[in-house]
């Protein structure tokens, strides 16, 4: 490697995982940033399910894409215009869809999306929870609107997935809601309850044991996989509740919702980098208020496997760990 080259893994069209040509090692040159970028030499990654579909959805391609989006690291060059950060500072960050991601040594991005890491984690543990931090944050307080104040019955599903894991955390930290969590076998019902959630439901059994947990209705609902379970929403759901979806299910019919008058909302966390939207330094804020929460010992990081193979490699095997479905937490991946 030259100086001003550095190692990264690509893909250059959509592979099945256990295809080594899905993600491979590559040598590309060293990313120059722009007048409002930090470059960041990257130190650890997560794999997330945006991750997944991505990569097994990227069009052929005659140059490499890096994939990526959350990352720990170490400021090592500040843009001309950067005044929030400067070089040796520890960050976080989520990234952005439209520009070069974290599966590489160094990254330029802008530096409204990052934040110093928590003090108290190292960066395997910091890694794990940007994107999902910021996901159960809007979720919470931009598409709910809630408050230190809210109470009700709020029902995370997939909770012991990445953005459950972080959500359920941060509404027994900042909200009066009960929490339900729903799982699907003893370990993950084990990991939920380890978090704080209230009450656990059976991810197998939905409508009957949220039903039994919160006869008068749940008031707050995440759901991570819409597609066929929205009827089952309308009769869990108490009139004018509030549902916030987060994944992309085609064809989704919402009408059995109208008759209790249930809100849907979407969040999806690249809205604000995608848009340059005016208060694009809120993703700065956000992190900044869940590392004072971690540094405060009131959020734990969600990781739960660490793979020491910055590579080709090691990301196949961390792609494979969270499209298998069955992960808990977070996998990642460290130089």
């Amino acid at each position: 490697m030259t100086e001003r080259t550095m190692r990264a893994v690509a893909s250059y069209r959509g592979l099945p995982v256990e295809d080594p040509e899905s993600l491979v090692d590559v040598e590309l040159p060293l990313p120059d940033p722009g007048p409002r970028d930090v470059l960041v030499r990257v130190r650890a990654v997560s794999v997330n399910p945006v991750d997944v579909k991505v990569r097994a959805g990227l069009p052929a391609s005659g140059g490499p894409r890096v994939l990526g989006f959350d990352a720990a690291g170490v400021v090592e060059a500040v843009g001309e215009e950067v005044t929030t950060l400067q070089t040796g500072d520890e960050v976080w960050y989520a990234g952005d869809l439209d520009r070069a991601g974290s599966n590489a040594e160094f990254q330029a991005v802008d530096e409204r999306l990052v934040a110093r890491k928590p003090r108290s984690l190292g960066f395997a543990e910091a890694a794990a929870l940007p994107l999902t931090g910021i996901t159960a944050w809007e979720t919470l307080f931009d598409r709910f609107a809630l408050d230190t104040r809210s109470t009700g019955t709020l029902l995370a599903l997939g909770g012991a997935g990445g953005v459950g894991s972080i959500l359920i955390q941060l509404a027994k930290q900042l909200t009066g809601l009960r929490v339900l969590a729903s799982a699907g076998r003893p370990e993950t019902a084990q990991w939920v309850t380890g978090l704080g959630a209230d009450v656990v439901v059976d991810h197998h059994d939905l409508a009957a044991t949220a039903a039994a947990a919160a006869p008068e209705g749940v008031d707050y609902l995440l759901s991570p996989h819409s597609a066929g379970n929205v009827g089952t929403y309308a009769r869990i759901m108490r009139p004018g509740g509030h549902i916030t979806a987060i994944d992309e299910p085609e064809g989704l019919d919402l009408l059995p919702l109208k008759a209790k008058s249930i809100a849907w909302h979407w969040e999806f966390m690249f809205t604000r980098p995608m848009f340059r939207t005016p208060d694009m330094i809120e993703h700065k804020n956000l992190l900044q208020k869940i590392a004072a929460l971690v540094d405060d010992g009131r959020i734990r990081s969600t990781v739960t496997t660490t793979i020491e193979d910055f590579s080709a490699a090691g990301l196949r095997r961390a792609h494979a760990m969270v499209e298998s479905g069955r992960s808990i937490g977070k996998v990642v991946v460290t130089r």
